[in-house]
């Protein structure tokens, strides 16, 4: 009888070398059971004008899946990229938000499709960006830490780019969903509508930061977009901006202008893909 090991086939060592789908299902299973007990308290609750503690929570959801994911796995946290990013990768992440919402709202205001009264702005543009920029952070981190902190340089393990652009995009956006339909997450405009701009929206959101977690090493330049889009478009251009009619179809995360801008943003992202991660360049 021959005992000496045969040849190792190329496909076999493919198959060992692929990084098993359990870390990320474990994720995706622990993130979603929890954000299912949040979203039932909320529209318990009344919605997202009543319950804004537990949406805090929610937000969290994908850090807990994070945290469990990683404990279960490998007995630590430390690789959901902690560390402080480089001042231009930060710099950056903050003022990308700022530009392209104001393309999207200029165009409607200039084209007359919606108004701007400056009246209605924060009466301390300073206080607004500090503190503002700080609450918005303390939330945003929650899902940073887990849609862009652990799933994305997961599934960059195990998926093309473009893969891991549409999985991580498409996963976000359907996990807002039940916010969306249930809980008054929405513009008032038509249902189908809202989820379509919404989740363009989001599926272009999913580039930069994506770009800027693989490429800073770093979740924190992910979190301080995250969170100076929602200050910006939810506090300051949403706030300022007058409903002449046709408005509330344009503006917000439910709106075709800023879905346009979204797109036109990740496309100049994706064209520098091959900067982030060598695959990315193919």
């Amino acid at each position: 009888m021959n005992l000496r090991p045969g040849p190792v086939s190329h496909e076999a060592n493919v198959q060992r070398d692929r990084p098993s789908w359990a870390e990320p299902a474990t994720f995706l299973g622990v993130t979603v059971i929890l954000s299912a007990i949040w979203n039932a308290t909320i529209v318990a609750a009344g919605g997202l004008a009543s319950a804004s503690m537990y949406v805090t929570l929610l937000m969290w959801s994908p850090a807990a899946g994070a945290l469990v994911t990683q404990l279960i796995f490998h007995r630590t946290v430390s690789g959901l990229g902690w560390d402080l990013p480089a001042v231009r990768w930060a710099a950056l992440a903050y003022v990308v938000p700022i530009a392209y919402a104001t393309a999207a709202y200029g165009v409607v205001w200039l084209s007359g499709l919606g108004a701007m009264d400056l009246t209605r702005a924060p009466r301390s543009m300073t206080m607004f960006i500090v503190l503002g920029t700080l609450i918005s952070l303390a939330t945003a981190t929650g899902e940073e830490i887990g849609w862009r902190g652990y799933f994305v340089p997961a599934l960059a393990r195990r998926m093309s780019p473009s893969a891991v652009i549409l999985t991580s995009g498409l996963i976000w956006a359907a996990w807002h969903l039940p916010l969306i339909v249930l809980a008054g997450y929405n513009a008032g405009t038509s249902m189908w509508y809202e989820v379509l701009c919404f989740t363009v929206g989001v599926v272009a959101l999913s580039v930069p930061l994506a770009w800027l977690r693989l490429r800073s090493g770093s979740l924190w330049p992910a979190a301080l977009f995250h969170a100076s889009h929602n200050l910006y478009v939810q506090g300051f251009f949403d706030r300022v901006t007058v409903d002449t009619g046709p408005t509330r179809w344009l503006t917000g995360e439910f709106g075709a202008a800023l879905a346009i801008a979204l797109v036109a943003m990740a496309a100049f992202f994706w064209r520098a893909r091959g900067a982030v991660f060598p695959s990315f360049g193919r």
